[in-house]
């Protein structure tokens, strides 16, 4: 039966999914059990993707309904979409046919019956500018939803939207930290969401774009076509797979006429950046090859215990400088590098320059 103080509890809950996405599908779940509902899945009113968050009970169904490709020409979004648009609140099947009959005559619910469904009601929300839908799932015995369940339904549509909108919110700050600490250490870096669009870059990821790097329609297109081939390969994954899961993939070498290669690798994105809202699927951070690397003197006095002065000459050796040259740019005579060298072999626990290069070059990274 439907249990209105059950449903107001599970709204009060809502804001549980801002820092973790995970929890959806949970609390789904329990506005499913007090709406009297068998499941539920929440849908973007513009793009619909198999990657949205359901219930375990309708999961199949959501699956062929992609597979069968009903989400190209759903009835219930071509008719019930302009009514959230509208200002309604809630839409039911009694909003979208002037009778059962009607209703069941269209293909969707011919197929929704060989799952045992029938009745639904879709909750309106936006996320920011985008418009969302809670869509609930009724079999035959628990019948339609009446009048006044809909009222209840209705007074969860603002707090889905203060959440989704929050979610957006929140993802894109944690996104933007990001991004901005691998500035601070010098790693160019940016962000895409599950259709490869570009969620944001950092400035020093700003310096390649317009070059070995595009952005068109407000999405990533490398200059090297084969290693765009591998970006393009990358987005289908990420269309495949859940927002809720982590995504990884192999570097991809950007190759350059005259210059060492770009190589592009991605780190997960933060779990409140995950949320269907805002789809945030993948941190992209570059690699130039042709760069030299940087490595801050101060933290390598903190990290080594070494002194200015062997720290200053530790940071010269990183970038590839010769000891002659390093000496040259210190001020200092070579045979005083020599011996800040052992000292700063002793402190790294090294025993050659290559090695003690290799290691500094580590903490570039």
């Amino acid at each position: 039966m439907f249990d209105v103080r059950k449903l107001e509890d599970a709204g009060k809950r809502l804001g549980d999914a801002v820092l973790d996405p995970l929890v959806w599908t949970e609390l789904m779940e329990d506005i499913c059990q007090a709406a009297d509902a068998k499941g539920a899945a929440m849908l973007q009113g513009d793009v619909r993707t198999e990657d949205i968050p359901r219930t375990e009970a309708i999961s199949e169904y959501i699956d062929n309904y992609f597979h069968h490709k009903f989400h190209v020409a759903d009835v219930r979004a071509a008719r019930g979409v302009p009514l959230l648009q509208a200002g309604a609140d809630v839409v039911t099947d009694a909003d979208l046919f002037k009778s059962e009959a009607e209703m069941l005559r269209d293909p969707l619910y011919a197929n929704l019956a060989g799952y045992g469904l029938k009745w639904f009601a879709a909750v309106g929300f936006r996320a920011g500018p985008a418009l969302w839908g809670l869509s609930l799932q009724r079999t035959p015995q628990e019948g339609m939803f009446e009048r006044d369940e809909v009222k209840a339904l209705s007074q969860l549509s603002r707090r889905l939207t203060e959440v989704a909108t929050l979610s957006n919110a929140v993802g894109r700050a944690a996104i933007l930290n990001v991004t901005n600490a691998l500035d601070l250490v010098q790693r160019p870096a940016l962000a895409i969401d599950r259709h490869g669009g570009l969620l944001g870059l950092n400035r020093r990821m700003e310096a390649y774009a317009g070059h070995e790097i595009l952005v068109r329609n407000n999405r990533l297109v490398l200059h090297d076509s084969r290693a765009n081939s591998e970006l393009s390969e990358v987005v289908d994954r990420l269309k495949e797979t859940s927002d809720l899961q982590a995504c990884r993939f192999d570097p991809i070498i950007v190759r350059r006429e005259s210059k060492r290669p770009l190589v592009l690798k991605a780190l997960p994105v933060p779990p409140a950046a995950r949320s269907p809202f805002l789809g945030a699927r993948a941190v992209l951070v570059l690699n130039d090859l042709e760069g030299a690397a940087t490595v801050n003197p101060d933290m390598l006095g903190k990290v080594f215990e070494l002194t200015p002065a062997q720290a200053n000459l530790a940071g010269k050796l990183a970038t590839g400088s010769s000891m002659e040259t390093a000496a040259a740019e210190l001020g200092v005579t070579v045979e005083t590098a020599r011996s800040h060298l052992k000292s700063i072999f002793n402190r790294t626990g090294t025993h050659r320059q290559g090695e003690l290069v290799a290691l500094l070059n580590r903490l570039s990274r």
